[in-house]
């Protein structure tokens, strides 16, 4: 392994230079900032030769017992959900109503009878009351910088599963997305300016590889250019950052955790992820995702594209302006709804408009979307005297459509 100090190289010899080229061809370079980082990277180092070498054993953190933790802090019924998305998805063997003890031993999520801190964050009713850094933050910016008061800030708890949806809900309730035509399939997509899947690789990243056993919590945080992914841990030592950007073995940090998740599609191919995203953004025509070492913190970054200059009419008012009473409306209707209303084209049924926002959780999809927007009377039932019918779809009314149509406008979409 080389250390190399400092993120500039205008100042070192050439012939140092070449020098740290030569032998990173055959060795992991690292940059370091300072005398902690050094230190930091170091002790990783050695950490992970000694288990290597068989010479320090020890059990991954989400592979070892939860202290305080019982079967019972389990919820059978997210497990029966997990399963059943995983049978769907993957054809896993096991399917709902398996009994609690043996889907875990199946996915060696017990350490002899107690649950493994894995167990917790996939399954329990409550994970943050024995991992309470498990939590998300999320925070949204108007600016490039972090600036108080925050306009836009969210912390969420649950299982990992939970947590990656409601980040991923965040960020899109804040960007700019337009719907698209129904030319590919019979319904209209739904485009983002930073990708979705795009958006949940990184916090999936995050959620799934971050260091559980360090107080920070991930941090999701959205400028006006950027997206920033913050979570505690480090690199392994036997991966460059130069090598995220090219094919490269799967190293899950929680291996445990990783494999549910997989199961569940809430990962794909091992080792794909970085390049996936990568290429989402490539394909979107964005900078390319950026990835660094700040302290003990992993930091992706994935930028949003350039904001086009106003458009200006005939009487040099920037067009798609609305009045004050339009603006104190869409104040009163929350993000969450917003994406609900671009995303109902027609009659549509509840599990098409919850698979075109991308969520898997029914209950946060109720809670979170539908139930404020019928509340609201910005959608109605098709069928609103047979509220469980098979049958039922969902459109917007009038006035969710007269919302829409300000909307679009005073946004120039």
């Amino acid at each position: 392994m080389i250390l190399v100090r400092g993120a500039e190289d205008a100042h070192r010899d050439p012939r140092m230079l070449a020098l740290i080229r030569k032998a990173g061809g055959q060795l992991i370079r690292k940059r370091v900032t300072d005398v902690a980082d050094l230190t930091g990277a170091v002790y990783a180092s050695l950490v992970e030769h000694l288990e290597r070498t068989g010479r320090l054993r020890m059990r991954p953190f989400d592979a070892a017992a939860c202290p305080g933790a019982t079967v019972d802090d389990l919820s059978p019924d997210l497990l029966d959900l997990f399963l059943s998305r995983a049978q769907s998805q993957r054809g896993y063997a096991l399917g709902p109503g398996t009994p609690m003890l043996t889907a875990l031993a199946h996915l060696d999520l017990l350490d002899g009878v107690e649950p493994s801190h894995a167990a917790v964050l996939l399954f329990g009713t409550k994970p943050q009351r024995f991992l309470p850094s498990s939590e998300v933050k999320c925070m949204h910016f108007h600016g490039k910088e972090v600036r108080k008061p925050i306009p836009s800030y969210q912390i969420f708890k649950g299982t990992v599963f939970e947590l990656v949806d409601r980040a991923v809900d965040f960020v899109l309730s804040k960007l700019a997305a337009r719907v698209g035509t129904r030319a590919e399939s019979n319904q209209a997509p739904l485009t983002y300016e930073i990708p979705r899947e795009a958006v949940s690789e990184a916090i999936v990243n995050a959620v799934a590889h971050r260091d559980y056993a360090s107080n920070a919590s991930v941090q999701v945080m959205l400028f006006a250019d950027r997206l920033e992914v913050w979570n505690p841990g480090r690199l392994p030592t036997t991966l460059s950052f130069e090598q995220l950007t090219r094919p490269h073995a799967s190293i899950p940090r929680n291996p445990l955790l990783a494999e549910p998740m997989f199961l569940a599609r809430y990962v794909e191919k091992a080792g794909s992820g970085i390049l996936d995203m990568i290429a989402l953004c490539r394909e979107a025509s964005l900078q390319a995702p950026e990835f660094r070492q700040e302290g003990g913190e992993f930091v992706q970054t994935l930028w949003r594209p350039e904001p086009e200059e106003a458009q200006e009419d005939g009487t040099g008012q920037v067009t798609g302006q609305v009045t004050a009473q339009v603006e104190s409306a869409e104040e009163e209707v929350s993000a969450e709804v917003q994406r609900l209303l671009r995303a109902t084209t027609g009659e549509m049924a509840r599990r098409d408009i919850q698979k075109r926002l991308g969520l898997t959780q029914r209950e946060h999809f109720y809670d979170t979307y539908l139930t404020p927007a019928l509340a609201a009377g910005l959608i109605e039932r098709t069928a609103p005297d047979k509220p469980t019918s098979r049958l039922q779809r969902y459109r917007l009314t009038e006035k969710g459509r007269t919302w829409l149509a300000a909307h679009e406008q005073r946004n120039g979409q």
